[in-house]
């Protein structure tokens, strides 16, 4: 028999162990890949019984789970347990212990702490884990899950590093970036290196420049308290954003295994040009979107960022003076998130275009949400008798149409998964979250500064400020419409 396997969810009557954490694991019993050994036990300072904290998390994932079955989720439910207890307090982890005692068994269990708690709870309870010994390894794992985000600036996220590595070794430690568990974003190492057709092209000869998208058309709404504290920058930019860059730039591994992936990871992120105060603030533009200070827990002067747009560096000999720009924000036109590469032109054009017109350079656009999938833009001749002719049509891939049985797994499913069997190719290394702050920081810090502009004021449901546009030079094309 397997030895007993348990999931310890923290901050367990929270909204994202009901939105996502639990609607995720119900998938995967759903699928097959839960362990049947599995059980998850939540863990809050809310007093639920087993069955009112069953009954809370049929609601939630009858309402976010995909293929919701009465039957299905009933057998699941058995292995949902909740255990109340405030474990920042004194002897808070107590009635913790005692549940693995009373149900594991004498076996070398195995275990899995999510910490899906506030962000100043991560050191304090990565710290009362490991004083209460939930870190040495009897028999079994121990890891735990950290979410987003980790840190505020590069300081802090050292000093927490620093923390949990008093009482965790780094290969316990599972930090998450959501947007890595995306089918789409891990397509894009498919794409690249399982297909002959467009490595050989993966670089500064042939491509012009590259741009990633995370566009949202909500504004921030309840979240409004926290997200003033923190801005698109931090919020999407320094993670999101900058994760999804090094799958795009990254060198193929040696071997495909957590750590070669992590190291080429961090091999781009060490070539991306540090910005210098003198550079910063000309790769950065802001925005708010109007009627940002109206919205609740927001100061009438706030200068924090609902649109960001970066444009960065990766100096080495694959991408020597290919710009990466980067765009996030909210409020916008629309909410899709993709990754275009523009292609260069050809060096000669054998066929006249009319007057005015310019040539649509060949580009690859990998869309990572909604409409999951793959385009490539060239140039056709349309069929006329009298001359040559070129307009730009797509080929595209499209996933729900080609797996139109499957539905896209979400994130998390992948995610949790992959924690519970030990690998750590999704999740961000501590020395890869601090070089991604060490680039954002003084981006970050250029905003701030009282001789800076304030964020330009954009229309909810356009494309951002313009003063995005000026971070490409005259000849550069400009964005990607959001649409």
């Amino acid at each position: 028999m397997p030895s007993p396997l348990t999931l310890v969810i923290f901050g367990a009557s929270g909204d994202l162990t009901g939105r996502k954490l639990i609607p995720a694991l119900y998938s995967l019993k759903v699928k097959g890949f839960l362990p049947p050994e599995a059980r998850i036990v939540g863990v809050a300072r809310t007093h639920f019984s087993d069955d009112e904290f069953r009954a809370q998390m049929h609601d939630k994932s009858k309402e976010f789970a995909e293929h919701f079955d009465e039957a299905k989720w009933s057998d699941f439910a058995s292995r949902l347990h909740y255990v109340a207890t405030d474990v920042t307090a004194p002897g808070g982890m107590k009635p913790l212990d005692g549940w693995f005692t009373a149900n594991e068994g004498a076996g070398g269990a195995r275990r899995l702490f999510y910490l899906s708690v506030a962000p100043e709870l991560y050191p304090q309870l990565g710290t009362i884990l490991g004083e209460a010994g939930f870190n040495q390894e009897n028999g079994g794992f121990r890891r735990i899950v950290i979410e987003k985000p980790f840190g505020h600036d590069l300081e802090s996220a050292k000093e927490l590093n620093a923390t949990l590595h008093r009482h965790w070794r780094e290969d316990q430690l599972y930090r998450i970036d959501h947007y890595l568990g995306k089918e789409t974003v891990q397509n894009i190492l498919v794409f690249r290196f399982a297909n002959t057709l467009f490595e050989p092209l993966w670089n500064y000869q042939y491509i012009d420049h590259v741009q990633i998208t995370v566009a949202e058309k909500v504004t921030v709404g309840k979240r409004a308290k926290y997200y003033d504290g923190s801005g698109v920058l931090r919020d999407m930019i320094q993670n999101h954003l900058l994760s999804i860059l090094t799958m795009v730039a990254m060198d193929d591994p040696t071997r495909f295994t957590a750590e070669n992936l992590r190291n080429e990871k961090l091999k781009v992120l060490n070539s991306i040009l540090t910005p210098t105060n003198k550079t910063a603030a000309k790769c950065v533009a802001v925005g708010q979107y109007d009627g940002y200070h109206k919205e609740p827990g927001v100061p009438a002067d706030s200068r924090t960022p609902t649109y960001g747009a970066v444009r960065l560096q990766v100096e080495n000999r694959r991408w020597h003076g290919v710009p990466f720009y980067l765009r996030s924000g909210k409020g916008l036109a629309a909410r899709y998130s993709e990754v275009m590469i523009q292609f260069r032109c050809p060096s000669h054009l054998l066929f006249p275009l009319p007057p005015g017109q310019q040539l649509q350079c060949n580009r690859v656009t990998i869309v990572l949400q909604p409409n999951e999938g793959i385009q490539l833009n060239f140039q056709t001749k349309v069929p006329e008798v009298d001359g040559v002719s070129l307009q730009p049509r797509d080929l595209s891939f499209d996933y729900k149409e080609a797996y139109h049985e499957e539905a896209l797994p979400e994130a998390y499913e992948r995610l949790i998964l992959d924690a519970i069997q030990g690998d750590a190719s999704l999740f961000m290394r501590s020395d890869e979250i601090e070089r991604a702050w060490e680039i954002v920081d003084p981006i970050i810090a250029a905003t701030q500064r009282p001789e800076a502009p304030a964020p330009e004021t954009y229309p909810i449901g356009s494309q951002g400020p313009k003063c995005a546009d000026a971070l490409f030079p005259p000849e550069g094309g400009g964005w990607q419409p959001i649409k």
